[in-house]
């Protein structure tokens, strides 16, 4: 995969600009495409774009197959004559910096509704839609009963479901299909719209010269569609607990490291299946963006798996990850990866650094950690090898305005020198400087190049709720602005 010294711009869609609570597929993010376009920029950066879970956070997810419905635009379904005009004008007051998920979802749910019972006023549509569950029915089929069971249980976790149907005994599977198939139905309506509408986008992305990046994390959420669906893939007991579970250990973010919580994986059965279930995976999310973002690569390496009785990160044992078996099997299906190694945290591993370059795949590099030691660190834009992906932050950084003003007093005393800085425009000018580099791609969010401090981040990692929300306003995506992100193009000669 070769970027060709391009740059890019990471922002999540719910970070999108607009009236409903939520950034969307609609209008703005057509207009988001377009303005991107005329600065030169070739890359969107996304982040999963599955049914967010626990505290929003699309790292934990109910399905790793399905789209957020809460992205869904009531816009395009009001121009497809599934809702009113009406009620988009019944909407409750949003706010234009902060995403409620709560309302946002609970008002939804009302427009999804309606559209769903329109359906049937619309021959073409529901054909459409017939042949959508026919053609995914391989996920979608569980993944409707999953979400139809779920609501009937007030929305407990499946492991908390009544035995036969945590259990998936065939009856009770069964008499839930017939019992509930107009749910389901409603279920899969809401990823058919999701579907169509991303894809629509996708159209016009490409159009305008500007490719999708997106993200898989390589974890799933306990409670979802995948590990209900397929309990022999993943460490959980006889009743569907986790025996150990994923995070990481003490490190920058965190004294007692970060205990993510997700099942771990049964590698061995991935193995004798022929990595079957990841393939699948890779193809649904191949399908919908251009390029995959693969979070924690490391764990293909080597994992940290934590007793699931522990409540902190600190007493974790590495093990083996799958390795080259598994990207060898991932290349004989699909030929070229279009693969960005996160290997953020295993960057110094000889057992990372070797399964990475053996597949040719582009690392990343943050800038902001580049300045806690000296002129040699590997972090630094100047030290970057071609067959990369650069950032100033990620989602989960602070800002780099943010970072500089809790930075060590060393730590801003290296940056101001390296950068030539007076410290005014610090994130600014780590722009320039990162898009200077030699890095085949550089990303920044949105965020550094508004000069946004702390009150832009999207997440804290390690805090659990609180996070997802930003999200940027229309006024601030000026003119100005696009000038002079396409000047830092040309003079870079990124604007290829």
């Amino acid at each position: 995969m070769k970027f060709n010294h391009q740059s890019g711009i990471l922002m999540h869609v719910t970070s999108l600009p607009g009236r409903y609570g939520i950034g969307d597929l609609g209008p703005v993010a057509y207009e988001w495409l377009d303005y991107l376009a005329t600065t030169g920029t070739r890359w969107w950066q996304v982040l999963p774009l599955v049914p967010t879970g626990f505290g929003d956070s699309p790292y934990q997810s109910f399905s790793s197959f399905a789209g957020n419905p809460m992205l869904v635009s009531p816009e395009l379904l009001q121009q497809d004559g599934l809702i009113d005009k009406e009620h988009l004008e019944d909407s409750p007051k949003f706010s234009d910096s902060a995403v409620d998920f709560n309302l946002v979802q609970e008002w939804k749910r009302g427009l999804f509704q309606v559209a769903f019972m329109r359906l049937a006023d619309f021959p073409v549509l529901q054909k459409e839609f017939a042949e959508f569950r026919q053609q995914h029915k391989d996920w979608l089929e569980d993944f409707s009963l999953f979400m139809t069971i779920k609501a009937q249980q007030d929305l407990h976790p499946w492991i908390d479901w009544p035995p036969g149907l945590r259990d998936r005994d065939p009856d009770e599977v069964a008499a839930a299909r017939k019992k509930y198939a107009s749910t389901q139905g409603y279920y899969a309506f809401q990823q058919f719209l999701f579907d169509r509408q991303w894809r629509a986008l996708r159209k016009h992305a490409a159009e305008a010269k500007v490719k999708i990046i997106g993200d898989l994390p390589i974890y799933v959420a306990l409670d979802s569609s995948d590990a209900w669906t397929h309990r022999d893939l993943f460490e959980l007991d006889e009743f569907g607990q986790p025996l150990r579970v994923a995070g990481v250990p003490p490190d920058m973010f965190s004294e007692t490291g970060q205990l993510w919580g997700n099942p771990l994986y049964r590698w061995g059965a991935h193995t004798r299946q022929g990595y079957k279930w990841w393939l699948a995976r890779l193809r649904a999310i191949f399908a919908m963006v251009d390029v995959v973002r693969l979070d924690h690569f490391r764990g293909f390496a080597d994992y940290y798996a934590i007793p699931a009785s522990e409540d902190t990160a600190m007493n974790g044992t590495w093990e083996l990850g799958p390795g080259a078996d598994f990207l060898a099997a991932v290349k004989k299906e699909f030929g070229d990866l279009p693969i960005i190694a996160e290997d953020l945290g295993g960057e110094s591993s000889p057992l990372v650094l070797d399964l990475r370059d053996s597949f040719n795949l582009h690392g990343m590099k943050v800038f902001q950690f580049a300045f806690d030691e000296d002129l040699n660190h590997r972090f630094l834009s100047a030290n970057y090898p071609e067959l990369c992906v650069a950032y100033t932050g990620t989602h989960d950084n602070d800002t780099t305005l943010g970072w500089f003003a809790k930075a060590s007093k060393a730590e801003r005393k290296l940056a101001l020198k390296i950068l030539k800085s007076k410290g005014k425009h610090i994130g600014l000018e780590m722009l320039d400087a990162l898009w200077a580099s030699r890095a085949d791609l550089v990303v920044a969010p949105l965020q550094d190049f508004l000069e946004l401090g702390t009150e832009g981040r999207m997440n804290y990692p390690g805090r659990a709720l609180g996070n997802w929300g930003w999200r940027v306003e229309k006024s601030a995506l000026t003119p100005k602005l696009a000038a002079r992100i396409a000047k830092l193009n040309e003079e870079s000669e990124r604007a290829t």
